[in-house]
């Protein structure tokens, strides 16, 4: 029995040796990858040579007309620089940040500024509601009460857009926290354009107007009408 023992023992060595090696065993052989765990994989490397193109080369110049993401092709009469539509300076301004001017950074001088820097019309408050409610809906909510579809799977420290301390924050912080991130937020200065940045700081302008408002805030005619009621 003994002998069977150390004739299996030496089976065993044999086949741990012949498939894993010595340790520090240098070869000019491929190894035998017995779990690859995905290292060698069918993609392209950046700056590296691929010999599926004819040309060698693995990263591809970008389709005809392809737009980076978030971007949106100037419309007639959209000139958030204040620009006629088609000045280029217009144009230019329909991008992610590239000035160090408030339009750009939220900043005055080395203060955070306040203020909605293009013409706050119902054009933009319909593009902030619909930039609200595609990158900030769902941690912060649709009324901006900080009670988003996030918070029910975990992420317990989002705020209340709708708190005294973000209501009376100056827009150009805001502005900052949209592009850079703050605490557990991240950045969106790479997904969301300058301008609609603004346009999602006055719709939550709007949000926190509605949510806060008092009689005093309604016309003389329908405060009245109010009070007889």
């Amino acid at each position: 029995m003994l002998r069977g023992f150390l004739l299996i023992f030496l089976l065993f060595g044999v086949a741990l040796v012949a498939v894993f090696g010595f340790r520090g065993q240098k070869s000019t052989a491929p190894p035998l990858e017995v779990f690859p765990d995905m290292v060698r994989q069918p993609k392209v490397r950046a700056q590296a040579p691929l010999d599926f193109f004819a040309d060698g080369r693995g990263p591809r110049l970008p389709v005809a007309g392809t737009m980076p993401i978030g971007y949106e092709m100037p419309k007639p009469g959209n000139s958030p620089s204040g620009a006629p539509p088609g000045d280029l300076l217009s144009l230019q301004r329909l991008a992610f940040s590239v000035g160090t001017d408030y339009y750009d950074t939220g900043k005055m001088g080395d203060r955070w500024g306040t203020g909605i820097p293009v013409e706050v019309t119902r054009e933009l408050i319909e593009r902030g509601q619909q930039r609200f409610n595609i990158t900030c809906a769902m941690c912060h909510g649709a009324t901006a009460a900080g009670n988003g579809i996030t918070k029910q799977y975990g992420l317990a420290t989002v705020v209340s857009l709708q708190d005294e301390r973000i209501r009376k924050m100056a827009d150009g912080e805001i502005f900052n926290t949209i592009t850079n991130g703050k605490n557990t937020m991240m950045a969106y200065g790479a997904n969301i354009m300058v301008v609609d940045r603004w346009a999602i700081i006055a719709y939550l302008r709007a949000l926190q107007r509605s949510q806060n408002a008092a009689i005093v805030d309604l016309p003389p005619e329908h405060q009245t009408e109010l009070e007889k009621k």
